[in-house]
């Protein structure tokens, strides 16, 4: 994974670096507060004025398969997930290629994530685990440019407040913990996602089960006769089908971010909220370069989509409960977007284990892993089994 500080932007009034303000959701310099409205920002490739685009998926497929049968030269040494990287970016023109600004690229040695800095920036540690062993990499050309974005809304502001709440509903966490996790630096990054898009048309056949009950006769300890109703089922064929459109499955294109706490805080409005892709909108934040390419995401997302589709058929067969169920898909308008959403990110060590904060940049939705005390927790349960104790006295005593 690769993260990119894009180019600078002057302030008209300092000449200081313009920022994305999440807060004021205009550029705004940090130095002298100067506000400068997002349609002010120069023009030119990847501008904003475009709209936000959908690509045919085949035909970027057909491309990776073409340049596949032709591979262009490959530098040496390459390490994991390389040449579909490579493959990918082949499948897109080099104008729609880069984040604007000449990159250097270093690999952390612990989580392997591979950092893009601009003009001279350089990080002394990972952005996504902390450690200090990272080291200069090979570049490997310009990534796809984002086709949309969605700026950030919530501001760090805001999200520190939320990650402090969490913090005070941590009860088994280690008395230290508030400390340990603030004491490293809030990070606020763009993730890159794929999203896709497709038209399914599918047909299914089940076993519809429909519940009835019967009157049993059985005797019980005392020998004397009883009735008992008991629940049968019976088996009917059952057919249908489905039209359905996904719009903007999700695929994430991350690998620093622990996917678990991706899943937990919440979807991304991208099917209403996005914003044609502009420099000026990550303009001061990280921006993580995707590792997962467009033809392992199409995968993945064409798994997600069975799977949603499957469930869908099963919601239709009637009755009270089904087998055997058989489904017959096909996929059509499939299209795909390159996208960056925002997130901020704790990464703090407690002991000899990492872990990570995670909070939605658009919504605040938050998830985040921490440490467990063993000794609140033996004091808790200590307690509970005195209190217990205490009970069974009193109401031993009360006889």
């Amino acid at each position: 994974m690769n993260n990119a500080t894009v180019g600078k932007h002057p302030c008209p009034e300092c000449g200081g670096d313009l920022q994305w303000n999440a807060a004021k959701q205009a550029l705004a310099c940090p130095y002298c507060g100067t506000i400068v409205p997002l349609s002010e920002a120069a023009a030119g490739v990847g501008d904003g004025s475009g709209g936000v685009v959908e690509q045919d998926l085949l035909a970027a497929l057909k491309r990776l398969q073409d340049e596949a049968a032709l591979p262009p030269p490959l530098p040496p040494k390459p390490q994991g997930g390389v040449v579909g990287m490579l493959q990918s970016m082949a499948a897109t023109p080099a104008e729609q290629r880069g984040y604007g600004a000449q990159p250097r690229e270093v690999q952390c040695q612990s989580c392997h994530a591979i950092s893009v800095f601009v003009d001279g920036k350089v990080a002394d540690r990972c952005e996504f685990c902390g450690s200090p062993s990272i080291i200069d990499h090979e570049s490997l050309g310009d990534a796809i440019t984002p086709q949309s974005v969605l700026p950030f809304k919530i501001s760090d502001g805001q999200v520190r407040d939320i990650i402090r709440k969490w913090y005070g509903t941590r009860w088994f966490a280690p008395s230290k913990l508030k400390r340990a996790a603030l004491t490293d630096t809030l990070k606020g990054m763009y993730l890159p996602y794929w999203t896709f898009d497709a038209q399914v048309a599918a047909r299914w056949t089940a076993e519809a089960g429909h519940y009835y009950y019967v009157s049993v006769s059985y005797r019980d300890s005392k020998g004397n006769s009883q009735t008992r109703q008991e629940r049968r089922i019976r088996w009917e064929p059952a057919s249908g089908s489905l039209q359905h459109f996904f719009d903007d499955e999700l695929v994430p294109g991350t690998v620093g971010v622990h996917p678990e706490l991706l899943d937990k805080i919440g979807r991304f409005p991208t099917t209403s909220d996005l914003k044609p892709y502009s420099p000026e909108f990550v303009r001061g934040w990280t921006v993580e370069r995707y590792q997962v390419d467009l033809r392992q995401a199409a995968q993945l997302g064409e798994e997600q989509m069975q799977a949603q589709t499957r469930y869908l058929c099963s919601e239709q067969v009637p009755g009270d409960t089904q087998r055997n169920l058989q489904v017959q898909a096909t996929y059509s308008k499939r299209t795909f977007k390159h996208i960056l959403v925002p997130v901020w990110l704790v990464s703090y060590t407690y002991g000899s284990r990492s872990f990570q904060i995670l909070a939605n940049g658009y919504t605040g939705a938050l998830a985040g892993e921490r440490p467990y005390s063993a000794w609140k927790i033996f004091f808790a349960v200590l307690g509970a089994v005195l209190v217990l104790l205490l009970m069974l006295l009193v109401l031993g005593g009360g006889r």
